[in-house]
């Protein structure tokens, strides 16, 4: 894997559908914010819009954090905007998705599954800096947990030692 925490993440410029239209996404036009960057296997799957949906749905809790959230896949944009067109629960998505049909950036962040063509389910929190400083895969039929993402965000920003199962608000360690 060639991401590591601590390490720059490394950027991309591809093609986005963003609010039903067609865009050029960049990871580096994100600086200055935290940004939560999650793959998924494949459109037209039965696990994928349980995390798209939820990621959407949650992503005023992650502004709020000052972090924007983009999904993505092996997939094309056009087979995006099919998807988020003909599923009842995407057709108001408030997040990005990213369309890495030539694989390159799932290859990069050491997420494809060779085999089959399709990214595991990965989540990468990159500081405003660009640094990559958490990293969660899970294997194709385990749906992620959007509360721990926001868990770790919350943990990770307050700048300080978080003990198990800490909670935003809760006391932090002191050396």
């Amino acid at each position: 894997m060639s991401v590591q925490i601590g390490m720059p993440a490394p950027d991309f410029t591809v093609k986005a559908l963003v609010n039903k239209d067609f865009k050029d996404l960049s990871l580096s036009s994100y600086k200055g914010k935290w940004v939560c960057l999650f793959f998924y296997p494949l459109d037209f799957t039965f696990v994928c819009p349980t995390e798209i949906v939820e990621f959407s749905q949650r992503s005023g809790e992650f502004k709020d954090r000052n972090c924007e959230v983009i999904g993505g896949s092996t997939d094309s944009e056009f087979s995006h905007l099919g998807w988020c067109n003909s599923h009842p629960d995407l057709k108001d998505l408030k997040i990005p998705l990213i369309a890495d049909y030539k694989k390159e950036i799932s290859r990069e962040y050491g997420i494809l599954k060779h085999d089959m063509g399709v990214a595991f389910r990965g989540t990468f929190l990159i500081d405003p800096d660009g640094n990559v400083r958490w990293i969660c895969i899970n294997d194709l039929p385990v749906g992620r947990n959007v509360d721990e993402v926001l868990r770790v965000l919350d943990a990770l920003q307050t700048g300080e030692l978080t003990p198990c199962q800490w909670k935003k608000g809760e006391k932090v360690l002191k050396p």
